[in-house]
């Protein structure tokens, strides 16, 4: 994709920061890398079926596509999915700076600018590509390059290095990845309407953004106001902070969505692990205390980009999808993919009766229907087994993120 001379922002910067800031680690060079894509390959459509067995959801566009990748791989396919999803705002943003083009102080600032906002983001993607492992990228899938859309990557280097330091069994914890990232790509792709949905939140969270600099400021008097209340400003994240009124309505709506998807993510990862990894738990635990170890710098920049906020997502979604187990079973939850107006809200997510007693009042419709006929009788039975367990699971989704 060429880079417009009046972009906001310096993609090619970020690209060379990113691949600085994220090194590339020695296992990228190692023996044992040339392993990782047969494995995958094979471990993924493993996964894929276990996963369509768990939950009932049938992906609608064909057979998974693992792609092992090192860290600068990773940089370049998620800048790519940013450059598309920040087209609205962008625009504006490019719009607003052409009309200060002209003045001397806008012949100096805006190129500075371009490159600052690169290589701030070079920083957070080259920083995020040392702590990833896997990522179902739904993001691209447009009409152009098709072979490099609808793809599960896999970052190798990191992946290895893990399985070095912790003596994990490779095929084991290979497979345990697979089955989290498949299970997102089930969800985007089983549920018909769901990507589509779930983009046009983004996109609509992306073009209400206020690029005017009085946001800042309103962020600022927010900020000091929670820290009154004893709260902190950053516990949502940045963007939550800096959002506008349109915007926090329609996060509030991706929050709920986010909790839905990653309990989802983990309880399926979970129940499909049972009779084929048995160190799950302890995969589980070792990236739990992974992510608790981070302090410092490291610890505020997961406040601000929003992770910490994520993996509290993990936490309440793993509570509502064993309260409306218990309430009514694979069936009840199966619910939430009728339709997107029988997704729980995060009010819901956070008090699931509410959602429950909605459901009940709600007839049955839509797709749902179909995907809980689907559904294994097994599953049905390790759903029930597994519902009073679910809350206390461990957020291992989060840490095949990070």
């Amino acid at each position: 994709m060429s880079e417009a001379a009046d972009d906001p922002v310096a993609w090619d910067v970020a690209a060379r920061v990113a691949a600085r800031v994220g090194g590339r680690d020695p296992f990228a060079s190692s023996y044992l890398y040339e392993s990782l894509q047969p494995d995958f390959e094979e471990l993924t459509d493993l996964a894929e079926g276990l996963v369509t067995a768990a939950t009932g959801l049938h992906p609608q566009s064909g057979p998974a596509r693992a792609r092992v990748t090192d860290r600068a791989g990773w940089v370049d396919a998620n800048i790519a999915s940013f450059r598309r999803l920040l087209r609205p705002v962008l625009s504006r943003l490019g719009d607003k700076l052409a009309e200060t083009s002209d003045t001397p102080l806008g012949r100096l600032v805006r190129p500075v600018g371009r490159t600052v906002t690169g290589a701030q983001l070079g920083s957070l993607l080259g920083w995020m590509s040392t702590r990833v492992l896997g990522q179902y990228d739904l993001l691209l899938m447009e009409d152009d390059r098709p072979e490099e859309q609808d793809l599960v990557y896999y970052v190798g280097p990191n992946i290895l290095a893990l399985e070095k330091r912790f003596a994990f069994p490779p095929r084991e914890f290979r497979l345990w990845i697979a089955l989290h990232e498949v299970t997102h790509r089930a969800q985007f792709t089983g549920v018909p309407w769901m990507r589509e949905h779930f983009i046009s939140l983004v996109e609509g969270s992306v073009a209400a953004t206020d690029p005017d600099p009085k946001r800042f400021v309103d962020a600022l008097w927010k900020a000091t106001d929670l820290i009154r209340k004893g709260r902190n400003p950053l516990d949502d994240g940045l963007m939550a902070l800096l959002a506008t009124p349109e915007q926090a309505a329609v996060l509030d709506k991706v929050q709920g969505l986010m909790s839905l998807l990653e309990g989802h993510g983990d309880v399926t990862m979970d129940r499909a692990a049972l009779d084929h990894i048995p160190n799950a738990d302890r995969f589980s635990r070792v990236l739990r205390q992974r992510r608790a170890e981070v302090r410092g710098p490291v610890k505020l920049l997961q406040q601000v980009i929003g992770l910490d906020a994520k993996m509290r997502q993990y936490e309440a979604g793993e509570r509502f999808i064993a309260a409306v187990e218990m309430a009514g079973g694979p069936a009840l939850l199966a619910r939430a993919w009728e339709a997107p107006e029988r997704l729980p809200s995060y009010d819901e997510i956070k008090d699931p009766l509410l959602w429950i007693d909605r459901m009940r009042r709600t007839p049955v419709s839509g797709w749902a229907g179909a995907a809980v006929a689907g559904a294994t009788a097994e599953a049905a039975t390790a759903a029930a087994t597994a519902a009073t367990a679910a809350a206390a699971a461990a957020a291992a989704a989060s840490a095949v993120g990070l």
